[in-house]
């Protein structure tokens, strides 16, 4: 799947402070706004064997961070898959019209959501985990692609 802007799936007013109407969009809506935290920690621990770190864009002089994904040797994985990084960086500063930057997120999941007013996984309507491994599985890592070849 090619590599979507975060912002394309913004939610609305009613989504935002209804947790079931968001709960209730698509998958790929539900974890480009929204969850795109839970999504990229489920994948780091579904990789553990693997040096996956995590990591954020942010507006440029900006400190709260508004995509968070997960990234490996050049990789990016959110809602849309797996991506170049900078391909993934690109299309989020083209769609919002600014300059974003990456930054490393060196935290746990509870302390980057109180840190950064993210909910934390049980502040969902349901648990988003379940949710973020099945909807991980349906794409394959790049280093599993590689091997393929």
């Amino acid at each position: 799947m090619a590599a979507m802007a975060a912002g394309a799936f913004r939610r609305t007013a009613v989504e935002r402070s209804d947790q079931r109407v968001s709960w209730e969009r698509p998958d790929q809506a539900f974890f480009a706004a929204g969850a795109c935290h839970v999504l990229a920690w489920a994948c780091r621990d579904a990789y553990a064997d693997r040096p996956v770190e995590l990591a954020a864009l942010v507006f440029e002089g900006r400190w709260q961070p508004f995509h968070v994904y997960a990234s490996w040797e050049g990789w990016a994985f959110d809602h849309s898959g797996w991506n170049p990084e900078s391909h993934l960086i690109e299309i989020n500063a083209d769609f919002e019209r600014r300059m974003v930057q990456r930054v490393s997120v060196g935290v746990g999941l509870d302390e980057f959501c109180e840190t950064y007013h993210h909910r934390r996984p049980d502040q969902f309507w349901r648990d988003p985990r379940p949710r973020a491994r099945a909807y991980l599985s349906r794409s394959t890592p790049p280093w599993d692609a590689a091997a393929r070849r």
